[in-house]
């Protein structure tokens, strides 16, 4: 009869936040690691359990800085196994003095969390099958929607979590989306209301922009490809070595990335509103190809050639359907050297 012992599986309450907090010896980056944001994306869960279980083994060690680990952000939507509490935690991400659901009392434990922290590595996957990608922010700029200065190292980060595809314009694209919103239909609820208010595009990684660090959203597949936890467990041990965390040789930047810009979203109308095939992010389209169906039989175009994001067939009629993107002019060699 074996001796050995196994570990129970953890246990995620939705009374509290199970936060691990590792603090090294000597001054480096302070580093937080998000997974289960939504629910039903467990990927990230999987790996940060991965890489705990190696810090208690002593097989990997904090040598420098501070990295906090949050397996599970969102414990009710967890605990539900879908992808919100009572609504999208990574849509209105702030503090507030008012708390009207679940996700407004999480955010106030969250946000502290991510304000003391200078990079965030947030682990999602997606509903329609496709390959892992991360999401960038803006470039350096000092406008009103999402002010920013530090490009380059967000770009060194994202070309070393193990990917090959990297996407950004998502707060720029989707406040044009919420204009549209606000001009088709006043809102009638509170979700509605949220959906018509810019900042509702606000998450995760716009809040930890908004205080003055730097953020990479890494979707590491869909939702039940078994590869997931393993793209998760990869991007954070490369994180950990490229930010000079753990004494291991950094990850070497990766070479031939495909970069896209989001340039649309459309939302779904209607409970009725269709696709006209099953589509997969990253799908090539062409503009003026039929894309979907409403309930009244218009058709849905694509605007532009490009290729297709985050098609949603489950989407809540006033919410994201899917998104249309194109190649990014934006130049990501400035983050090659950058650390």
């Amino acid at each position: 009869m074996s001796d050995s012992v196994v570990s129970p599986a953890p246990v995620y309450p939705t009374s509290q936040l199970r936060v691990h907090r590792f603090v090294g010896l000597a001054s480096g980056p302070k580093l937080i690691v998000l997974g289960a944001v939504h629910g039903n994306e467990v990927a990230g869960s999987r790996g940060i359990e991965r890489v705990l279980a190696e810090f208690d083994s002593g097989k990997l060690q904090l040598v420098r800085g501070t990295v906090t680990f949050v397996p599970v952000t969102n414990p009710l939507a967890y605990q539900k196994v879908q992808r919100n509490g009572d609504r999208n935690l990574n849509r209105n991400l702030r503090p507030t003095d008012t708390p009207q659901d679940y996700e407004d009392t999480i955010a106030n434990a969250l946000c502290p969390l991510l304000a003391g922290h200078e990079v965030l590595l947030d682990l999602h996957t997606f509903q329609a099958a496709s390959e892992p990608f991360a999401m960038l922010g803006p470039a350096d700029n000092d406008g009103d929607l999402e002010p920013f200065a530090h490009a380059a190292q967000e770009q060194a980060l994202a070309l070393r979590l193990g990917v090959r595809r990297v996407v950004d314009g998502w707060l720029s694209t989707y406040a044009v989306g919420v204009q549209q919103r606000l001009a088709r239909t006043p809102p009638q609820s509170r979700a509605g209301l949220l959906s018509t208010d810019p900042s509702y595009g606000v998450g995760t990684t716009e809040y930890m922009r908004s205080q003055g660090g730097y953020a990479i959203t890494l979707e590491c597949g869909q939702h039940a490809d078994p590869s997931a936890p393993e793209v998760a467990y990869r991007a954070i041990r490369n994180t950990l070595a490229h930010l000079g965390l753990v004494d291991e040789p950094a990850p070497p930047a990766g070479q031939n990335l495909e970069f896209l810009r989001l340039a649309q979203v459309v939302d779904r109308y209607h409970p009725d509103d269709a696709f006209i095939q099953s589509w997969s992010s990253f799908d090539a389209i062409q503009a003026g190809q039929p894309v979907a169906t409403r309930h009244d039989g218009t058709p849905v175009m694509a605007a532009m050639d490009g290729y297709i994001v985050f098609p949603n067939a489950k989407s809540t009629p006033g919410n994201e359907w899917f998104y249309l993107a194109h190649p990014s002019e934006r130049d990501l060699s400035a983050g090659v050297s950058a650390t």
